[in-house]
């Protein structure tokens, strides 16, 4: 089969490689009919996870189709079309039964394993350990658009964003940076009730994005400084600040931002996919009794998420504003990591 090939940061190539077959009684085989590239992708490339090694296939979110199965598995059958979210599930062990499954202990601690520690979705077939505890059947009446990015990115900014911010009824929410994942949790916000969602970001085109997401009200930090934002958003929230800030990117400035605008008591929620250090103020925070979290998407959302795009109530096919074969994978890259020039969200690469 064809599949994309890391070779260490900054290389990577579309390449024949042998095709994935079951090797555990629990997996089932997927040809992979739609996949798309994640940030986290573009921080495997810049040498960010250095868990990665080189000739792992990249990739970990996909709409496929079961082509075979393990022993144990049964409950699925060949011709299912399963979502394959990032994270993977036992199912048995202590934190996938305390529902955090992202420190399954079956598969490493890390319940995200494809296109890091295991070969991932960026081909055209794969592998899926633990498949009955890990898959989801898509409803008949559903796109893959619809679905695919309840694998990784509209669970995240839901469960990492929404959630462990604890966000609440009335709150004033505020996300900084608007790329898939912010607008993830954008979308997702109003589910807890925020009354007022701030986007906040340097790229004009994506507050755009924001505003069709659910941002009442968008900030560009490229026409002003920490102060000016400082000023806009005591505006907006009767000079106290925000109640929750959730940090959309994984830069050092972002995370800082996140923790001088957020108000007494409030919470700070880190998305982002840090490559470098960031500075805790707590000589400025330990008087503020905020509460910050960090995490990796457990994806127990789901199920919930699926009821909520069936029912039209969550229009995740937004996030797709570009289509490609699969085999069109290096002008797909290009287009995701240069997101600004080209307008772009998510990329959709089809079989």
């Amino acid at each position: 089969m064809k599949a994309l090939v890391y070779h260490g940061p900054g290389h990577k190539s579309w390449d024949h490689v042998p095709d994935p077959t079951v090797s555990e009684p629990t997996d089932v085989v997927v040809r992979i009919d739609t996949t798309t590239i994640c940030g986290t992708d573009l921080h495997i490339l810049k040498g960010d996870v250095p868990t990665v090694e080189p000739g792992r296939l990249l990739g970990h979110e996909a709409v496929g189709t079961v082509v075979a199965t393990g022993d144990a598995v049964s409950t699925l059958g060949e011709g299912d079309r399963v979502l394959v979210p990032a994270i993977t599930s036992c199912g048995r062990c202590g934190y996938c039964k305390r529902a955090m499954p992202s420190h399954c202990q079956a598969v490493g601690g890390v319940g995200w394993i494809f296109g890091h520690l295991i070969d991932g979705t960026q081909a055209e077939y794969t592998r899926v350990p633990y498949a009955e505890t890990s898959v989801h059947r898509v409803p008949e009446d559903v796109t893959d658009t619809q679905v695919l990015f309840l694998a990784d990115i509209l669970p995240t900014g839901y469960e990492v964003g929404v959630r462990n911010g604890n966000v609440k009824p009335g709150d004033t929410v505020a996300v900084v940076g608007a790329g898939p994942v912010g607008l993830a949790a954008i979308m997702t916000a109003g589910l807890h009730g925020a009354s007022r969602v701030i986007a906040i970001d340097r790229v004009a085109s994506r507050l755009e994005h924001a505003k069709q997401f659910g941002a009442g009200y968008t900030i560009n930090a490229s026409e002003t400084d920490a102060a000016g934002i400082d000023a806009r958003l005591a505006e907006l929230t009767d000079g106290l600040g925000v109640d929750v800030a959730i940090e959309a990117v994984g830069l050092p400035e972002t995370f800082e931002t996140c923790a001088r605008i957020v108000r007494p008591g409030g919470s700070v929620a880190n998305i982002g996919v840090h490559g470098a250090p960031a500075t805790l103020h707590l000589e400025e925070l330990w008087i503020k009794n905020v509460t910050i979290t960090t995490g990796l998407v457990d994806t127990t959302t789901v199920p919930m998420l699926l009821q909520l795009v069936r029912d039209g109530r969550i229009r995740a096919e937004q996030f797709g504003t570009h289509d490609f074969p699969l085999d069109s994978i290096d002008e797909a890259y290009d287009v995701f990591a240069n997101a600004g020039r080209h307008n772009a969200l998510k990329v959709v690469l089809k079989r």
